[in-house]
Order: structure tokens, then C-alpha cells, then sequence
């Protein structure tokens, strides 16, 4: 890969390498082109390929050819032992993308469908894995391109930087290192992070808890039960009469159940703790974790069928309300609503990586009884589970 690509053996080298790829994962007649042109998103005849192969040569650093097998055998043993060579040993965007996108990225009998012209999971998979293995810039060691996309947004989030003012960051980025591989904008950046599954759900609400503008009422403008506005005011001391702006009075942010739970058993690891309670559990009779207590047994005698396959999820409810601004001048009040695993340890389940945010219920004033009316979402989700 690294000889002249004018060079016989270089020629010989890609059509050896069309060769095994066309052998493992052609569908119809076409592979993906790992040009640097192409960046294994681009499905070509074999031609094309190898033109674009001797034109624009191979992408740089891809010399474990993930997309056409190798390196896939290692997850028929459900171990995922691949590595970035070259960065950071903490960095394990790669372990995390296979654990995300498991059905897209195991081999073993399943392999030649893998590349099926590609869907949507698919795609979302290639591209991650070729960001993942960018190097931020030529030379880099501790960052893939990925890696310093999830630090950066992980940055706004924590010192609570506008939008505005992460896209400024991000211009200065480019202007002060023009060779570093950074996202030109926000959106650019947000969707690259909505790929990984840090995503929520916007759903407009009644400014007086009355109903959430959802389902089939998610077109309607005003509430069906206090005739509010879903939209705020431009002049909040007008008549009722005043203009409406395209600004939603109340927002609901809900971040779906069923994603989360799939990736609990993506991976070994978390598969395995998924069965503590059943099978790690001391059961000396001390009371030490939920399944220790009576209502834990109860629920067990009455659905038994349930209670026969310890993987069956178990899950606990809270919610709280808090003042965001840290003040006490303010009367305010934000409700985040969690879910807790109780199906593994409770040296795992109580920190918070492991705790599930739900929604988060907005203010300013706490939902009190009508709670009920916002966690709809949730509750159709846990039905449909």
C-alpha cells in the first residue's frame, strides 16, 4: 500500500486485494472503494475500484480491512479484543462502535449480508469506523477524529456553551490548526454525536401540564383542554389575541428506553452482570439488594414465567425536581425522571453512568399530580417492551 502506485507491484497488489475482497463481500457485482477518494462509502464495479485505487491510492492508517472481513472473525467468540494501533490506548471508540452497531459489524455466518448495499445502520457504521480511525491530523497519537468530536461536544455540555458559541470554538479550531480534521459547524458536529445514539426526543407540551402535543395531537396548536398555546407569546404581557412566535412554550426531552436496553446486551460484559441478581447474588438471607426483598419474591410468584429467565429486565423509577440556576432567588423547578437497573449489582447499578435519564420534565413550576401527563412517552415504551 505504501509503494509507488505506478509501481508494477503495487498493481499486483490491488488486484490481489480485489481479488479477496470480491471473494468475501461483493454484493452483485460491486465492493465498497476504500480510496481516499471514496472512504469505504461508495460502492464501485471492480474497475472502478481499481482505477480509483491506482488514481487516488489507499486511505492512509487502513491497513486492517475491516470492511471486507478482517478483524470480524474475533466477535463469532463474542470477545471484542480489536484496538486502535496508533492511539491512544484509553481511546475505545472501536470497541464501542462494534458494540453499538453489533448486527452491522459481527462476521461469521452472517458476513456476506453485512454488505449488502448498504442501510441505513450500515451506513451510520462505516462512517463511524472510517472517523473513528481519522487521525485528527497528521502525526496525531491521541485523538481520532471521532474521539475529539464526543471530547469537544462533551465540553460544551459541561461549561454549558451556546450553540452559537460552539461554532465559533469550532472556526477558531479550524483557522488555528487548518490541517486537523474538525467539523465545520454545530449541526456537523450534533449529528455525528446523534449517531452514536446521544439522541433525544423533543415533544412539545401544554404551558399548564394540561397535555402533551404528541401522537395524533401533534399538529394541533393549542391545548385541547385549557386552549393555551403551544407556541409562546412575541409580547407575554398581550391579550390572547398577540401574535404567536415559533417558539415552543414547553418542551418535553425524551430519551428513548428501548436503544439503551438493546446495547446492555451488545456486549459481554453487561450481559453477564445483566444475570447478578440471579446468579452473583448472595442469598444468605441479609437484605442487601432489591431481589433480597419480599416484593422482589412476590412479583416473582406472580408471573413466574417472567421471573424464569434472569435477563428479563428490571427496572426502577425516580424523580425529583431541582433548580438548575443554583440560586435560590429563583423559583424554579426542572423534574429529570431516571431509571435504575436493578438486575445487576448494586456496586454498579448506583453510579451514575449506569443510571438511565428518562426525560426531563421542564419548568418552571414543579408538574405536582399532573407528572402523569409527561411521563406518557415512557409508559407506552414500557408496554410496547
Amino acid at each position: 500500500m505504501a509503494l509507488p502506485r505506478a509501481s508494477e507491484a503495487y498493481i499486483r497488489g490491488v488486484d490481489g486485494f480485489l481479488d479477496m475482497a470480491f471473494q468475501r463481500t461483493a454484493q452483485g457485482q460491486e465492493i465498497l472503494c476504500p480510496c481516499k477518494k471514496c472512504l469505504n462509502r461508495n460502492w464501485y464495479y471492480r474497475a472502478t475500484v481499481r482505477e480509483h485505487l491506482i488514481v487516488y491510492g489507499f486511505i492512509e492508517g487502513y491497513t486492517e480491512w475491516v470492511f471486507y472481513g478482517e478483524g470480524l472473525s474475533m466477535y463469532s467468540e463474542g470477545l471484542p479484543s480489536h484496538s486502535n494501533e496508533g492511539l491512544d490506548p484509553l481511546d475505545n471508540m472501536d470497541d464501542m462502535l462494534q458494540d453499538m452497531y453489533r448486527d452491522v459489524a459481527i462476521g461469521g455466518q452472517n458476513l456476506p449480508r453485512i454488505c449488502e448495499g448498504p442501510n441505513t445502520e450500515a451506513k451510520k457504521f462505516y462512517k463511524l469506523m472510517e472517523e473513528g480511525r481519522q487521525e485528527l491530523y497528521t502525526g496525531c497519537k491521541s485523538f481520532s477524529r471521532l474521539s475529539f468530536i464526543v471530547r469537544l461536544y462533551l465540553f460544551k455540555c459541561l461549561h454549558g456553551l451556546s450553540n452559537v458559541a460552539f461554532g465559533n470554538l469550532l472556526d477558531l479550531l479550524k483557522e488555528a490548526f487548518p490541517d486537523a480534521t474538525i467539523p465545520n459547524s454545530f449541526n456537523e458536529a450534533k449529528k455525528t454525536v446523534r449517531d452514536l445514539g446521544l439522541d433525544y426526543k423533543k415533544i412539545h407540551a401544554c404551558p399548564n401540564d394540561c397535555m402533551l402535543f404528541w401522537d395524533k395531537h401533534e399538529e394541533a396548536n393549542n391545548c385541547l383542554l385549557c386552549g393555551a398555546s403551544k407556541w409562546k407569546l412575541e409580547d407575554e404581557f398581550a391579550n390572547d389575541n398577540a401574535k404567536s412566535s415559533t417558539i415552543p412554550a414547553k418542551v418535553l426531552r425524551y430519551f428513548p428506553l428501548t436503544p439503551r436496553l438493546q446495547r446492555l446486551f451488545m456486549c459481554e460484559e453487561t450481559t453477564t452482570a445483566m444475570r447478578w441478581h440471579a446468579t452473583d447474588r448472595p442469598n444468605d438471607g441479609n437484605l442487601r439488594h432489591p431481589a433480597d426483598a419480599k416484593a422482589w419474591k412476590d412479583f416473582d410468584n406472580l408471573h413466574s414465567e417472567f421471573a424464569q429467565d434472569p435477563r428479563n429486565v428490571r427496572l426502577g423509577l425516580a424523580s425529583d425536581g431541582f433548580n438548575p440556576f443554583r440560586t435560590m432567588s429563583i423559583s424554579h423547578s426542572t423534574w429529570p425522571v431516571v431509571l435504575i437497573n436493578y438486575n445487576s449489582s448494586p456496586l454498579v447499578f448506583m453510579k451514575s453512568e449506569y443510571i438511565f435519564l428518562s426525560m426531563i420534565i421542564p419548568g418552571p413550576r414543579s408538574p405536582g399530580k399532573d407528572i402523569d401527563i409527561y411521563i406518557q412517552p415512557l409508559i407506552r415504551e414500557l408496554k410496547h417492551l
